[in-house]
């Protein structure tokens, strides 16, 4: 694994470079990075799981190689997942996400990856029950709310998912507090506060920071709400 990712309490910001521009996307990348960005946030869409088609563990690779050293958080809206989740690991991955619903033996994913050196988090659709997560607290590192239903870029948040948060919070607090708590889905600065206050700890942003005239007033503006909501 190239980077611990669970380097403090603070607020972790992981813009995704679904939004960056793929003409440039290393330098695109390092410049969300210097301007403040915590992680690099992956999202692998197989149009099969999702309905749509992205990047592999090709890109991934390309990233290291250019000299990004963040740690890489892949978010695998695929299905199956373990032969993929083997290959971002080899190219450089520091955490792997996964929906429980896109694995037979959501357990032994979870061990596979683990046993590869890599932290392990669990995302939940919109629509996926919050108890899928009871008999597996324990062994993960972070929990993925999916505030949109997952498939684009630049989708509207959808206002329930902060009830969402909210209980995924308790759980973690009394299941495992260490675990982080992400969340991914039309993220922008007037609602960045709303879902720290919410519990999240770890926020994904597409088109809030790569879509930006100005990528580091963006996240600077993200990172100072966040805050904000996190009472710091």
């Amino acid at each position: 694994m190239q980077n611990n990712t669970n380097n403090s309490n603070s607020i972790i910001l992981a813009p995704s470079i679904l939004s960056a521009d793929f003409a440039r996307l290393g330098e695109h990348t390092q410049e969300a990075l210097t301007a403040g960005a915590d992680w690099v946030h992956f999202d692998v869409m197989d149009n099969h799981y999702v309905p749509n088609l992205t990047i592999g563990p090709m890109v991934c690779r390309a990233l290291r190689d250019y000299g990004i050293t963040a740690p890489i958080d892949v978010h695998l809206m695929v299905e199956p997942v373990d032969e993929l989740s083997g290959s971002f690991i080899d190219a450089g991955a520091s955490l792997i996400t996964f929906h429980p619903e896109a694995s037979r033996h959501v357990h032994r994913t979870i061990e596979k990856i683990t046993k590869s050196g890599c932290q392990v988090g669990i995302a939940l659709n919109p629509a996926t029950p919050l108890s899928y997560l009871e008999p597996i607290m324990e062994f993960i590192d972070l929990v993925l709310i999916m505030s949109v239903n997952p498939g684009f870029g630049g989708q509207a948040f959808i206002p329930r998912s902060l009830e969402r948060i909210s209980q995924v919070r308790a759980m973690i607090n009394v299941m495992k507090p260490g675990v982080r708590l992400q969340v991914d889905g039309g993220v922008n600065a007037a609602n960045i506060q709303s879902i720290v206050e919410a519990g999240a700890d770890t926020i994904v942003a597409g088109s809030a920071v790569f879509g930006a005239d100005d990528l580091t007033k963006a996240i600077t503006t993200l990172k100072k709400n966040a805050q904000q909501g996190a009472g710091e």
